[in-house]
């Protein structure tokens, strides 16, 4: 792959830099923004020059070719992420890390769709990555660069996917890498992946955010890199399931694509993809980007509706979806734009909501961690608003998988994930559709006649 000459580009005042000469914080020095990765035939808003530019890629000649690399042996093509790489050219192929990350599976969901009343929901299930959550898509991207850079050490504060997904890639590049937890407050199936693939894990006493200020302040000491998804090279990698979705979709684009809300980078990551493809020609126009947050994880939605999206309101996050349990997220702002470009909106599920809607999408055999459920949960409230029509065809980005968080599965099945008073809170009817999907475990003697009788029993349940 050629590189081409890229820039980063400070998201709130404009200003433009090297690739190679931004800080290690990723911010902009003269009003601490965050950047985006920007290209020759980048379309930049208010950016009269870029009309003037370098010719854009021919949109048949990419399509033809993304479909030839599927038949590739090379591992950058086997990658969905740099499958796509004349559209994330950063790195030269030599420096490419992949797991073979992407070309994650687009599912229909035939019964959330009949349950919501729309005629088409579908699912992108980025927890089927070589990790299992849609970090691997964003990894493989911001890790490369710092392998090409010369990058021995690598860190990032997580809540459990990110460590997972760095720490594999670092293993694989042959670095090393150190994750900051907080400490008691993350699900420990994601722990568990850091700690087989090498990390140092390093557990503080505070919240995720606590983990997020240590950090930074680490990075300008030592030689590491920071792979947090403030690093504008992980949102190239992220931009890429828009590329695979409306491929998937034999070129035709979704109305919505609902995302869930941590630390607000997917959301403009997405937003940034199919606005490149949008300006390339690959596609005539964008879907509408929403954003769903757990109510006690729900900084964006208070900003938004407390201010109109003037100042951030930052949390004491609380929720058992523990992806998104982020009081302080620094993507905010490009979060907000993503949300005002694409035309979409952001809402907050609670915990009981997230649980009933984890439940059918695992009625459907597509599991998911809590996290991703609490889009078909925001689904069900935008089209309660009126806001999706029955015709209208919705994805809902599922980041990460069912096993990421099985103790969460568990104790849903067998009752015990939720407190006397937040049962009391559920209404009737969801009481019923809880009591119709939790299957937990029947215990039995070992007895033939026994089992058979309770097979008996199930089956007329079954045609009842």
């Amino acid at each position: 792959m050629k590189v081409a000459t890229h820039q980063l580009r400070c998201t709130e005042c404009g200003a433009r830099i090297a690739g190679n000469a931004v800080n290690s914080i990723f911010r902009c020095p003269t009003c601490n923004g965050l950047y985006d990765v920007i290209y020759p035939w980048s379309s930049v808003p208010g950016d009269v020059a870029s009309a003037s530019g370098p010719k854009l890629p021919n949109a048949s000649a990419l399509r033809w070719l993304w479909q030839e690399r599927r038949s590739s042996t090379l591992p950058v093509d086997q990658s969905g992420v740099w499958r796509f790489r004349d559209l994330l050219p950063i790195v030269e192929d030599t420096s490419v890390v992949t797991l073979r990350e992407g070309n994650t599976p687009l599912y229909e969901l035939p019964k959330s769709a009949k349950a919501v009343g729309l005629d088409w929901v579908l699912a992108k299930h980025q927890g089927m990555n070589p990790t299992g959550s849609f970090k691997d898509t964003g990894m493989t991207s911001a890790l490369s660069v710092a392998k090409e850079r010369g990058f021995e050490w690598v860190a990032c504060a997580s809540t459990g996917n990110t460590s997972a997904a760095m720490a594999a890639y670092a293993a694989r590049a042959g670095m090393r890498s150190i994750v900051f937890i907080p400490e008691g407050k993350i699900a420990w199936g994601k722990l568990s992946q850091s700690m087989d693939y090498g990390a140092l894990t390093i557990q503080l006493k505070t919240d995720f955010d606590g983990c997020v200020r240590v950090l930074t302040d680490l990075v300008t000491r030592f030689p590491i890199m920071l792979l947090n998804s403030v690093n504008p090279y992980r949102l190239e990698g992220q931009k890429t399931p828009a590329f695979e979705m409306v491929e998937q979709l034999e070129w035709q684009v979704p109305e919505h694509v609902i995302v869930p809300g941590g630390n607000l980078a997917n959301g403009s990551a997405l937003a940034k993809g199919f606005a490149e493809m949008h300006h390339l020609g690959l596609i005539p126009r964008v879907p509408k980007i929403s954003i769903i947050q757990a109510e006690g994880a729900n900084p964006l939605y208070r900003t938004i509706t407390e201010n109109g999206g003037a100042e951030l309101i930052p949390v004491k996050a609380n929720t058992r979806a523990t992806a998104i349990r982020i009081g302080n997220p620094a993507s905010w702002r490009k979060a907000l734009r993503a949300l005002q470009t694409t035309g979409g909106w952001c809402e907050q599920v609670s915990e009981q909501e997230i649980a009933l809607a984890k439940a059918e999408i695992g009625a459907e055999g597509i599991g998911c961690e809590p996290a991703s459920a609490v889009t078909l949960a925001g689904l069900k409230k935008l089209v309660a608003q009126g806001k999706i029509g029955r015709e209208e065809r919705v994805v809902l980005i599922l980041t990460g998988h069912t096993l990421k968080d099985s103790n969460y599965t568990i104790d849903y099945h067998r009752g015990e994930l939720f407190t006397a008073e937040e049962t009391a809170e559920i209404s009737a009817a969801d009481q019923v559709l809880h009591a119709a999907l939790r299957k937990p475990p029947v215990v039995l003697e070992a007895d033939t006649d026994t089992v058979f009788r309770e097979l008996e029993s199930q089956m007329k349940l079954v045609h009842a």
